[in-house]
Formats: C-alpha cells, structure tokens, sequence
C-alpha cells in the first residue's frame, strides 16, 4: 500500500512499498495524517515517504527498511538544497544524528536502527492517553474562586467581615441529623464440646508374650548339613532318591538317613 492512499478511517496507514515522489504531496498528506491523528505503519518507505517519521504516530517494524536521499529537480537531477534542508529537519533528532546530511545517494536505516533511536516497535501496543479538554469559566466560576483565595489568605477582622457578607449573601442551608446507633455485638456462643479421643491400650509385658516353639535338634542340624551340600547336589523337596547308595553323595546319605 502507498503512503498517500490511505484505508478508510479509522485503520491505520500501512505502508508495504512507497518509492517516493514530489515532496509537497506527501507533506500535505502527512499534515493530514496528523491533524487525524492517524497511526502509520512503516514496511518499506523510500525518498518523501521519509516524511512519515515526524508524525506522533509512526512505527516500524525490526525488519522494515526506510531509504533517505536528498530532494532532487527531476528535470535535471540537480539537488534541491532548501527541499531537502526542510525534508531533514522533520526527522526526529536522534534520526538526524546517525545520517549526518543526506545525499543523492540511499542511506538506509532498519527498523531495528529505527526502533533503538526512538520510533516505536509497530510489535508493540499502542498507548492512548486520554487528555480532558479545559472548561470555559463564566465571570460567576471566576469570582467564587476569588473570594474562596481571599477568604483563605485573609486573617483577623477582615476575614471575619468577609465571612459575614458571604453569609448573607448565600442562602441558609439547613442540615438534618438523626442519631446512630451502634450496633450491638452479638453474643459469642458457647464452645461445643470436644470429644475425648479412646484410651489407648497397654503395652503388653514381655513376659507375657509366648514364645515360638523350639525346633528339634535333629531338624536344625539337618538343615546346616543341607547347606554345607553343593547346591548341584542339594535334594529338592518332595523328591525320591533314584541312584543307589553307593552313588549317592556321602553327606546325602547321611540327611536321607
């Protein structure tokens, strides 16, 4: 989109690609786009469209690319000195700062450069602040102004004086009261009863507690004979013998029996 054919009211101006033209259209389009209070959002913009960067409402984006020369007769391409004085001067100052002076050819400037000397980041919302346009004051607003400054910087008798004919100027008011009454507190109520939690159970005595029955003497000492035997060689429970006994490992012999 061009800078100088803007969407209807109320969206914003978004520049994609302007490659510039006569210097005093795009003014008087960016003194529009002021007096509208218009946002203006810079992709690409190039020669006049440099113009956008003196309104209040101008952003860009990090990636976008903004070319400046100077103004120039296209008749005969010489430069236009007091044009292109005029089109430097409505850059922000810190932009002026980082090209110096223009010239017949492009100096360039990212939106990133653009953002880090000042323009706003288009990526980042915009702030409206709303401003309270003055009250006109009648000559009765101004004289009660007065009179309340006077009355508060006039001390002694002729406070007093001036206190008195504001009294009779200004009609009695007369002010109702009725009593207040407090608010009772209400009682507390009375604490509810916490059960008892059950008693908790003695601990028995260690002589009262049985002991497990002894294993016979010729059950444990078969068990250690068991585990002195090889585990290859261990008999499994529940299973006959199959070789005789001369075959039969001596310590085998010996549980079986």
């Amino acid at each position: 989109m061009s800078y100088l054919d803007p969407p209807p009211l109320p969206a914003p101006v978004v520049v994609t690609k302007d490659v510039g033209g006569y210097v005093d259209e795009y003014r008087a389009r960016t003194e529009l786009y002021r007096a509208q209070d218009r946002e203006v959002r810079l992709h690409e913009c190039r020669s006049a469209c440099t113009l956008a960067l003196s309104l209040p409402n101008v952003c860009v984006y990090p990636d976008s690319l903004v070319k400046f020369h100077a103004a120039y007769d296209p008749r005969n391409k010489a430069i236009n000195w007091d044009e292109t004085q005029k089109l430097f001067s409505t850059y922000p100052a810190p932009v002026q700062a980082r090209l110096g002076t223009l010239t017949r050819e492009y100096k360039i400037l990212s939106g990133a450069e653009l953002i880090s000397l000042g323009v706003r980041d288009c990526n980042e919302r915009r702030v409206l602040v709303a401003k309270a346009a003055p009250v006109p004051e009648d000559k009765t607003s101004l004289a009660k102004i007065v009179q309340g400054m006077k009355s508060a910087l006039l001390t002694g008798p002729e406070a007093n004086r001036d206190s008195n004919n504001a009294q009779r100027i200004a009609p009695a008011v007369s002010v109702k009261t009725q009593p207040v009454t407090s608010p009772q507190a209400a009682p507390e109520p009375p604490p509810a009863d916490v059960p008892v939690p059950p008693a908790r159970p003695e601990e028995p005595q260690l002589g009262d507690v049985p002991l497990p029955p002894r294993k016979p003497t010729s059950v444990a000492l078969a068990q250690a004979q068991i585990a002195l035997i090889p585990p290859a060689h261990r008999p499994m429970q529940g299973s006959a013998r199959i070789l005789p006994d001369r075959f039969t490992p001596y310590a085998y012999v010996i549980v079986r029996r």
